[in-house]
C-alpha cells in the first residue's frame, strides 16, 4: 500500500512516519510503502503527472503549495485516494472536507488519535473495495458483499449462496443460466467457476486439487476435469495479483 506524507517541518514530517512505522509494526495485514516529501511542489508535481498513491498524510500551511492545494490536485485526477490532514490550525476545516479529506488532525498529533484514524482509514478503503451482489429471494432483494460470499450453488435452478458465518442464502427459481447468473461476479476475477454447478470465492481457497477444491472452511467442491486448468491457471493470477497489491 503506498502511503505519501507531505510536511514542510522536518521534525512533524520524521515524527509521522515514525507514527506510521510503529503502526505497521502492531499490524501483521498491512505493508506500507512509504514516501516522503518536505517539499509540497515536489509533490505537486509528481501529481500533475499521475502517480497516485492509496493514502495522503498532508500538511496544510505549508510555504510553497498548500494542502488544500495538493488536495485538490489529488482530486482531479483521483477519487479514491485518501486524504488526511494534519496541522495546526482548524480553520481549514471546511476546506479539507470539501475535498472529501477523511480526517482532520490537529498538532501536536497523539498517537492515539492518529491510529484511530489509520483505523478508521483502512477500514473505510476495505468497504469501498467491496462490491454487493444482490439477489432475488421469496422475502425480496437482498444484497450481499463479496467478501461474505464463500461459494455459489446451482440447485435445482436456484443459487445457493453460502456465507462465511455458515448461513445460507437461496433465491427464488432463476431464469437465466447459472453461467449468465453468476456473470457479474466472475468478472470481477474474484471468484471462478469451477464446475457447472459451483463458483468459489478464490480469498477462501485453502487447496487447489485435480479433482476438488478444498476451501478454509474444509468443505471440498468438485472441479470438472475440462476446468482444472482454467481454474488453476485464474488462481494463479489471483494469487499473483493480490501479491503484488500487498508490496
Amino acid at each position: 500500500m503506498k502511503l505519501v506524507i507531505c510536511d514542510d517541518n522536518l521534525k512533524d514530517l520524521n515524527e509521522l512516519e515514525s507514527l506510521l512505522i510503529k503502526y505497521e509494526n502492531h499490524r501483521s495485514d498491512i505493508c506500507f510503502e512509504i514516501e516522503k516529501f518536505s517539499d509540497s511542489s515536489t509533490l505537486l508535481h509528481k501529481l500533475q503527472h499521475n502517480e497516485a498513491a492509496d493514502i495522503y498524510i498532508l500538511d496544510i500551511i505549508m510555504s510553497q503549495t498548500t494542502g488544500i492545494d495538493l488536495g485538490n490536485e489529488i482530486r482531479k485526477t483521483n477519487a479514491l485516494s485518501t486524504i488526511i490532514y494534519v496541522t495546526t490550525s482548524d480553520v481549514f476545516a471546511m476546506d479539507a472536507y470539501n475535498i472529501h479529506a477523511l480526517r482532520y488532525l490537529l498538532k501536536p498529533i497523539k498517537e492515539n488519535n492518529f491510529n484511530e484514524a489509520l483505523d478508521y482509514t483502512l477500514s473505510h478503503m476495505n468497504a469501498k473495495s467491496d462490491s454487493v451482489y444482490v439477489v432475488k429471494t421469496k422475502t425480496g432483494l437482498e444484497s450481499i458483499l463479496y467478501s461474505q460470499i464463500e461459494y455459489i450453488e446451482n440447485f435445482s435452478r436456484k443459487l445457493k449462496i453460502h456465507l462465511t458465518n455458515g448461513e445460507i442464502v437461496t433465491s427464488i427459481y432463476i431464469r437465466e443460466s447459472f453461467e449468465k447468473e453468476i456473470e457479474e461476479l466472475i468478472n470481477s476475477h474474484k471468484f471462478v467457476y469451477v464446475h457447472k454447478s459451483f463458483l468459489i470465492n478464490m480469498n477462501y481457497i485453502r487447496t487447489v486439487l485435480q479433482h476438488a477444491v478444498v476451501m478454509d472452511s474444509g468443505i471440498s467442491i468438485p472441479i470438472s476435469k475440462k476446468k482444472y486448468p482454467d481454474v488453476k491457471k485464474e488462481y494463479l493470477l489471483y494469487i499473483s495479483n493480490n501479491i503484488h497489491k500487498e508490496t
